[in-house]
């Protein structure tokens, strides 16, 4: 399994790389259920959650595969 700082690396904003990406991101993310679950909770009491990146590639980053990560978990 790698880190999320080597998995960032290994995926390094290829495109065709993207859903491998998500899914392995993803997987590290429900390991570390206390992180997400604060700012799922967060999210629930309408506090806003500002996400940032430092990646120059806008469509393809940790930034917004956790965009997704937590929009699914919020509407599940």
């Amino acid at each position: 399994m790698h880190s999320s700082n080597s998995l960032r690396k290994w995926f390094a904003h290829d495109e065709e790389k993207w859903d491998q990406f998500k899914d392995k991101y993803f997987k590290q993310l429900d390991k570390n259920s206390a992180s997400v679950n604060m700012i799922l909770n967060k999210a629930k009491e309408g506090s806003s959650i500002t996400l940032l990146y430092s990646a120059k590639e806008e469509r393809f980053n940790n930034a917004v595969a956790l965009k997704e990560y937590l929009e699914k978990k919020l509407k599940g």
